[in-house]
């Protein structure tokens, strides 16, 4: 039986099933455990979450003569009044960049968070959770709704510690921000964000000494990253959680059109739509962030370089989506405008892909640094325009990051 029940009615033994909040109010990544530690508990009330919904036939029930708020026979009748919950506390409108960010900040903390957790249970033989792997897809999916360019850019941003987890959230960003550029229903977005999020689960069975090298990998190492697809497909087949379209995505992301990709070398028409976006998706992610080997490149440079190998290694057509829910000037791009000004990209504007928001600080006639500004190129009436992309390694400014994102690291 199930029952939803205040948190203060919460004791070890019970088998917490769902919480009546968003994810990013409660202290866990995952649902559906047993309550073991009072320390779990204390987490669950110092929290926002007021309620919560039990399974008394996997754990303890409530005291005797102490009544639940409610309760249901299946899952589905719990879920539908989650989702109404939802429905009637969440109002998803369109937002600047800046107002975002904070938010998307926030989200990507808590995702890599519980990317790293994920990948430690998986490293231990344990099950993935896909319940909670779906309501943080939830949180992202809110956020790009909100503003798509705030947490797709901030999760570019990665140290070397944390750049598996990280780019798992970049990816599963990118692959809703994809969807939504070609139109698929909001159902399959969200489980090709979950297919993003799990696209790279095989690297948990990677030796940490070969994932985390800081040099160029051997053959034989190159062979062991190789067989990760394989290794995560092999993980998840067996779960009833997991949807087909996140099996095809770790199965094949590193297919390329031309027979060329690995594990099963297909081509063109033997690859899915989903798997050719996880592809490009898992490709500009990869390339646009540092790694412990090498820089990553500018977004704008990286898609330009991306165009080159289109012929043979993406889908044409998904690439060019792609494209569109970027930008041809992605946000973190650092540009020259006919002023001779320098300045990195903010936000996309509406009105074209060539004319976003540029924040300028440099003026190349003068060689100075000048107070920052925010130059709008789709005002009607600017003389302004992009006239060269600017390659980073060349001006090795310090703080670009801290320009277009306003994180002080």
């Amino acid at each position: 039986m199930l029952k939803r029940i205040a948190v203060n009615q919460l004791c070890v033994g019970m088998h917490l099933h769902e919480f009546c909040g968003s994810w990013m109010e409660h202290p866990f990544w995952r649902t559906a455990f047993v309550l073991r530690d009072p320390k779990d508990i204390a987490s669950v009330l110092a929290s926002s979450i007021k309620e919560v919904w039990i399974d008394t036939a996997l754990g303890l029930d409530v005291a005797p003569g102490v009544a639940a708020l409610s309760e249901a026979d299946s899952t589905q009748q719990v879920e539908a009044e989650l989702q109404r919950m939802a429905a009637t506390e969440r109002k998803i409108a369109p937002v600047s960049m800046s107002a975002e960010m904070d938010r998307a900040a926030m989200i990507c903390a808590r995702s890599r968070q519980a990317v790293a957790d994920m990948f430690g249970e998986a490293r231990m033989g344990q099950a993935i959770n896909t319940t909670g792997a779906q309501r943080m897809v939830e949180e992202i999916s809110d956020s790009i709704t909100r503003n798509p360019g705030a947490l797709i850019s901030l999760a570019r941003l990665k140290t070397a510690d944390d750049y598996t987890y990280m780019h798992s959230v970049a990816v599963c960003a990118l692959m809703i921000s994809l969807a939504n550029q070609l139109k698929l229903d909001p159902a399959e977005a969200r489980s090709l964000g979950v297919a993003g999020l799990l696209h790279d689960m095989g690297k948990a069975a990677m030796p940490m000494e070969v994932l985390n090298k800081p040099g160029k990998l051997t053959d034989a190492e190159f062979d062991i990253i190789r067989s990760h697809p394989q290794k995560g497909y092999d993980m998840l087949v067996g779960s009833a959680q997991v949807e087909a379209i996140t099996l095809d995505v770790v199965l094949h992301h590193h297919e390329k059109t031309d027979g060329s990709g690995y594990p099963k070398r297909h081509r063109d028409e033997e690859i899915s739509l989903h798997a050719k976006m996880g592809a490009v998706c898992d490709v500009y992610d990869a390339i646009t962030s540092n790694r412990p080997y090498k820089a990553g490149w500018d977004p704008a440079e990286s898609l330009r370089k991306m165009a080159e190998w289109t012929k043979g290694h993406f889908d044409p057509p998904v690439f060019q989506a792609f494209v569109k829910s970027l930008g041809i000037y992605p946000i973190g791009s650092l540009v020259r405008l006919s002023s001779g000004r320098i300045g990195i990209v903010v936000e996309q504007t509406a009105k074209s892909l060539l004319t976003p928001n540029v924040k300028v600080f440099y003026s190349a006639r003068s060689g100075m640094r000048i107070m920052p500004e925010v130059v709008d190129l789709s005002r009607a009436g600017s003389t302004e325009r992009i006239v060269a992309r600017e390659d980073p390694e060349k001006w090795r400014f310090p703080d670009l990051n801290e320009l277009w994102s306003g994180q002080t690291g």
